[in-house]
Order: structure tokens, then sequence, then C-alpha cells
């Protein structure tokens, strides 16, 4: 099985394409060289969390260390794309590495928006920043849950647009202060709210084959 292939497999059918496709392909060299040296895709679900909570102390510390929380967000989520590719290229893919990458991302999601609580966004932002993030990892895996096959749409909200607010949050942060946190905390935010949009519209058009509620077919 080639390395689309396995991707694909692990994303309901979707295949890459534009963003994503370059993405994927950006990482497969590094991820063949992962592979090729047997490092387990476990360790680099770990490493890539450890990366994002770093983030935290980096940008209570403020100042010239807010770059560095920037940077250490955006590490960890390069190596967090590094772990479903080396587990393709090694056929290590599992349903509990899976699980394990899903909760590692959560976590580090909630780290950054932390991150960017600690570097001067309020509190109640960067609160339902994080909310809305995991809403709509949640919508999307209730909707598996039900049989509704694909992974849907991409939308707006993704984890990589999520993490680049956060990182420009926390870059500008330095020389703008606390309006830079603010200002990433919301991006990130409206784009999740976009995203949710979206997923609303592709589960209203989405043939369910059924529910959860006793079984009972949808006819609305």
């Amino acid at each position: 099985m080639g390395y689309e292939d396995g991707w694909s497999r692990l994303h309901g059918g979707h295949r890459p394409a534009g963003l994503v496709g370059a993405w994927l392909a950006v990482l497969h060299p590094v991820a063949r060289a992962l592979a090729a040296r047997r490092v387990s895709p476990d360790l680099l679900t770990a490493t890539a969390l450890g990366l994002a909570v770093a983030a935290v102390p980096a940008a209570l510390a403020g100042g010239p260390y807010l770059p560095l929380a920037a940077l250490l967000v955006l590490a960890g989520a390069v190596v967090d794309g590094l772990d479903g590719a080396v587990a393709v290229l090694r056929h290590r893919a599992t349903r509990r590495g899976a699980i394990l990458d899903s909760a590692g991302d959560r976590l580090a999601e909630a780290a950054a928006a932390v991150a960017l609580w600690a570097a001067g966004a309020p509190g109640w932002l960067a609160a339902t920043a994080a909310g809305l993030w995991w809403l709509h990892e949640y919508l999307r895996a209730r909707a598996a849950a039900v049989g509704v096959p694909g992974i849907g749409v991409i939308t707006a909200g993704e984890r990589p647009t999520r993490v680049i607010a956060a990182v420009v949050g926390l870059a500008t942060a330095w020389p703008l202060g606390a309006p830079g946190a603010t200002a990433g905390a919301a991006a990130g935010g409206a784009l999740a709210l976009v995203g949710l949009a979206q997923l609303g519209a592709w589960l209203r058009r989405a043939d369910v084959p059924g529910d959860d509620r006793g079984g009972e077919r949808d006819e609305r």
C-alpha cells in the first residue's frame, strides 16, 4: 500500500489534495527517514504533545520567550503530522494509535490556548477558542460513530489553521503585547466557528443510515 493510499484509508477514503497534499509531500521524505530508523509513532505522538506543553512556561516567561512558545507549538504540530505518516510507512497504523493521536491533539490544543492566555489573551477568549476547537473535532467524531462515511468536508477550522492562528498570536505577542495574543485566540475561534458551520451544512446533506437513539432512521 502506498503512502497516500495508507493516509486515505486512515481518513475515511479522503484523497489528499491541495494544501493537505502539499503538506503530506513535504512530510513524506522526513517520515521515510524516521521510518527507516524504526522510530515509534507513539514516541512521535508523545514528543508532539511535550513540545506543545513546553510552550506554556515559555509563554509565561514572556518577552523574548514568546517567539519560542510559537516555535514550540509549530514544532509540536509538525511532529504530530509525522506520527501518522510513520505509522503508515511502517505498517503500524492501529486504532489505539489513532485514539492516542487524537487525544494528544486535543491536549496540545488546550496547551496552545493556555499559552495564548499566558501571553495576554483574555481567559474567556482563550477558553472559548479551545472549546470551539474541541467541538469541531467532536462533531466529526460523533458523525463517524453514527455511521456517516468519510471525514466530511475539509473546513476552514481544521487543525492546521488553528495551529497557524495560535502560532501567529504567540509570535506577535512579543512586539504587540496582549493584543497580538488576543488576535490569535480570536482568529482561532473565528476559524472554528466557520468550520462548525461548514460541518453543519455537510451533516444536513449526509445520508445517515441510523442514529444512536435506538437505531431509528432519521426521516427529516
